[in-house]
């Protein structure tokens, strides 16, 4: 990390890219693992607090709160790279007034299982599966994910239509990171420049606590769900010398890519937010998600 400028905005970069497209699962626990096949037809037991799951052989920290309204969907929390449940508490708080709220540590992060090796999308989907089992069932699911964890989201939710009815992305790292910081930083950079191109490159390469191995990828379709994607309106990305302004470009751009999810998105700002926009201004965040669940709701 850099801390000659402002370290919450490397810090920020740092997490903000971690996995725009996960590929290459070696995590022997998990490749074979099938999901279903030890959690079809069961129903979820209810619970508040915190608690730890059994997904596959891993053991995974889960959080949760409210009660379920028939037809309305479990809303579930996505932490940001570097993080974890705890960093979202109070928006969950805050959301379980209304509705059944739950958040979860991946495997890597907070109190969950470190992963047996390099993990991928897929891997990562499959302990999104399990968690979704034993605390959503067959109810559906709407998906709030900040960063990294919005990403995870995004690209989840297309091929879990069946399943995931909105989508919240609050600062999501966009789908074509990698390129982003390839094409904004040059290879021949120097200073601090080439230092956020090496440092940022490596957490691609799975040099991360989630040891995610990142490429690119396109957005697919989540069909006509409801999905509000919100960026960052105050430009930390602009405190890094020479290359921020082309950075804050690309993240944005990498915003709008979001939008053909679903033939309903809705792209908007919060003026008044750094990267962690349910951090700065939880009213823009809780505000979002509790409207895509009024739209998911059956």
């Amino acid at each position: 990390m850099l801390r000659k400028f402002k370290a919450s905005a490397v810090t920020a970069l740092c997490c903000a890219v971690v996995g725009t497209g996960l590929t290459g699962c070696q995590d022997g626990s998990l490749e074979n693992w099938d999901p279903l096949a030890s959690t079809q037809g069961a129903e979820p037991e209810p619970f508040t607090g915190t608690k730890k799951i059994k997904v596959g052989a891993k053991s995974v920290n889960v959080s949760c709160a409210g009660d379920l309204a028939k037809g309305r969907p479990v809303i579930v929390l996505m932490h940001g790279g570097g993080d974890g449940l705890d960093k979202m508490a109070a928006v969950q708080k805050t959301l379980s007034a209304k509705n059944r709220v739950c958040s979860y540590d991946r495997l890597g992060a907070g109190a969950s299982d470190k992963p047996d090796g390099p993990q991928s999308f897929a891997s990562s989907g499959k302990i999104l599966t399990g968690v979704l089992d034993q605390i959503a069932g067959d109810a559906p699911v709407v998906l709030a994910g900040h960063s990294l964890g919005g990403l995870i989201a995004g690209r989840y939710a297309p091929d879990h239509r069946d399943r995931v009815k909105g989508l919240a992305l609050m600062d999501a790292t966009p789908p074509t990171m990698v390129a982003d910081i390839s094409t904004a930083i040059p290879a021949s950079a120097t200073g601090p420049g080439a230092q956020v191109r090496a440092q940022n490159l490596a957490v691609f390469q799975g040099q991360n606590p989630e040891k995610l191995a990142i490429v690119d990828g396109k957005v697919g379709s989540a069909g006509d769900i409801p999905v509000e994607v919100i960026q960052h309106g105050q430009q930390y990305l602009a405190a890094i010398p020479e290359y921020g302004p082309r950075l804050e470009r690309a993240w944005s751009a990498g915003q709008r890519k979001w939008l053909t999810l679903s033939s309903k998105s809705k792209l908007s700002t919060a003026a008044k937010s750094g990267h962690y926009i349910y951090v700065d201004q939880p009213d823009v965040a809780v505000g979002a998600i509790q409207r895509v669940t009024a739209q998911a709701t059956r």
